[in-house]
């Protein structure tokens, strides 16, 4: 069992672990002859059997380049769980866990055979779930910039941002390596992956499974490609639900005078998390929040100490020992505040901190909570995932951005003095933007205000670390015909938190008028977080469990 630890990997490195948890073997991308054709078979039988489900696979060729779609032809693999009722069926929910990066495949696998706990079993029986990885993603024809995921982790500098000239210089490094091997050695795809182009392949695999409109759930930078799809073909949305909204225009970053990451203010939204992780730590019931009372006093004093003096902690599997610092601390409180059912063990990490636990203990508790947020990658790496070249060549290609290390350090030292803890973090989670050099022409940057031929379902938690709640106002205020739904939880995106939320999702994917009746509802609290998982006696209840499962398949996290 491999711990990955912040303090080794920026955003893309992170997000690697996530994306290959579940990297197993498939057809590959490139065996597909020339064709549109979606020519089903039978796959991941062992993954089927353990569900007791049968899935379908596929590989389709599109166009490479749109401007000459008669032209070169890339293979998009995609994967379906046949709707259950097919008398009745009414047609394919297509998915997007987030990234920009993650797999669509890996993600209806898991979720696929779950979706009726979320959604309702009528949901599950009238849709095909459909996942399909992006192009130049995981299955589908890939960007490798590298040989081999030990070459890539080069990339990767040894702490969260850099805060010394010579930190500074070492980040450069590695991420100027990334893009110089991506011009060297990148194939065809490189410069074609935008999400414009994804949103494309999408309405050609609409078209493909014979859906006449678009039934989509979109999560994380998910809703950006469902953002951009409705906007590129408003009369073909049936049903497009987008749930932990990133603003589009600061996504976009047309000025381009600040990174990208810094517009959205994911700092302010992660602020604004733990802020709420504080009080219900401070209300929960005696003896379930080790940092209660005054936790907000006694993290910053521990986010001090270590900033002035870092500690000792002891990996419990390898027995090797790492420092922790103050961006360690930062870094790990970003993974749990994503899922509320973490929260009971990030207040366990920081208290073993402030006790000065052995290092043992502190590997220990920083060990366990890392396989709560996702992090434990169990089943290994048994295939090269693209993640480290993934993230960029969407990211950087689809955003404008400033040319020079030194805007990273401005705004990051801006961030930081506005919002606190996660400025730094989230600046820098763009930092690859700085020297990359690929452009994909059609990539799209607006506008984003059309008249959609169904509504749009916005759905936006109030305390979001990652996609704060005013980026789905922001895309309800521009969509006309779209309905936005709150949710009163904390954590990144709805699924499996809200069951308010799932609730509504599966009336709306059955009947897109929902998004337009509940305009403006706010879905309640259902739980204190702490309270739930103390009386679990670990957080091995369906509903964490499914959480627990998902949450490394949303993949937009530093």
């Amino acid at each position: 069992m491999t711990v990955v630890h912040s303090r080794k990997l920026s955003l893309i490195g992170l997000v690697i672990a996530m994306a290959a948890v579940l990297f197993i073997g498939a057809p590959a991308a490139d065996a597909a002859p020339p064709n549109e054709d979606v020519n089903w078979s039978t796959c991941f039988r062992d993954v089927g059997a353990a569900f007791g489900v049968g899935y379908e696979c596929s590989v389709v060729n599109l166009p490479l380049d749109y401007d000459r779609p008669n032209g070169a032809t890339i293979g998009i693999s995609v994967v379906r769980l046949p709707a259950t009722d097919q008398a009745n069926k009414i047609g394919s929910i297509f998915l997007n866990p987030g990234g920009p990066g993650g797999s669509g495949v890996e993600f209806a696998l898991f979720y696929g055979p779950f979706a009726e706990f979320v959604w309702g079993p009528e949901v599950r029986a009238r849709f095909d779930i459909v996942g399909f990885d992006p192009r130049g993603i995981g299955r589908s024809t890939a960007l490798k910039c590298f040989g081999n995921l030990g070459q890539a982790v080069q990339v990767f500098s040894p702490f969260a941002w850099p805060e010394t000239p010579d930190e500074l210089a070492l980040w450069a490094a590695g991420e100027t390596l990334l893009d110089d091997q991506c011009n060297q050695r990148g194939n065809k795809v490189l410069e074609h992956m935008s999400t414009a182009n994804v949103a494309r392949d999408l309405d050609r695999l609409r078209a493909a499974v014979g859906d006449e409109q678009l039934t989509y759930v979109g999560l994380s930078y998910g809703t950006f490609l469902g953002v951009t799809y409705v906007n590129l073909f408003p009369d073909n949305v049936r049903s497009v639900i987008v749930d932990g909204v990133l603003d589009p225009v600061a996504w976009s970053n047309v000025e381009a005078d600040i990174p990208f990451s810094t517009r959205l203010r994911s700092d302010e939204g992660a602020a604004e998390t733990l802020d709420r992780f504080f009080e219900l730590c401070d209300t929960a019931a005696p003896g379930n929040c080790a940092l209660a009372p005054n936790s907000a006093d006694r993290y910053e004093a521990i986010y001090d100490q270590l900033k002035a003096n870092p500690i000792v902690f002891e990996d419990p599997f390898s027995g090797e020992t790492f420092l922790i610092d103050h961006r360690e601390l930062v870094g790990q409180s970003l993974g749990a505040l994503y899922d509320p059912y973490s929260y009971y063990f990030l207040a366990l990490m920081v208290a073993e901190l402030e006790a000065f636990a052995s290092p043992a203990d502190i590997g220990f508790a920083m060990d366990r909570l890392a396989e709560k947020n996702g992090l434990v990658a169990k089943r290994g790496f048994p295939r090269y995932p693209n993640f480290v070249e993934g993230f960029p060549a969407v990211a950087c290609e689809d955003t404008n951005n400033p040319a020079d290390y030194a805007s990273w350090v401005a705004a990051g030292n801006q961030a930081e003095a506005d919002f606190g803890y996660f400025g730094q973090l989230w600046t820098w989670a763009s930092g690859v933007c700085a020297p990359w050099s690929s452009v994909d022409g059609d990539a799209y940057h607006g506008p984003y205000d059309a008249d959609t031929s169904n509504p749009v379902l916005v759905i936006g938690n109030l305390y979001d670390p990652a996609t704060r709640y005013e980026g789905a106002q922001t895309v309800r205020g521009l969509l006309p015909n779209s309905g936005l739904l709150t949710v009163d939880v904390p954590g990144h995106t709805s699924l499996g938190l809200s069951g308010c939320a799932g609730f509504i999702s599966g009336q709306y994917l059955l009947d897109p008028s929902v998004a337009s009746a509940v305009d403006g509802f706010t879905c309640p609290a259902e739980f204190n977080p702490f309270d739930l998982v103390a009386e679990s006696d670990g957080g091995e209840g369906f509903q964490i469990g499914l959480r627990a499962r998902l949450l490394p398949e949303i993949a937009y996290r530093p």
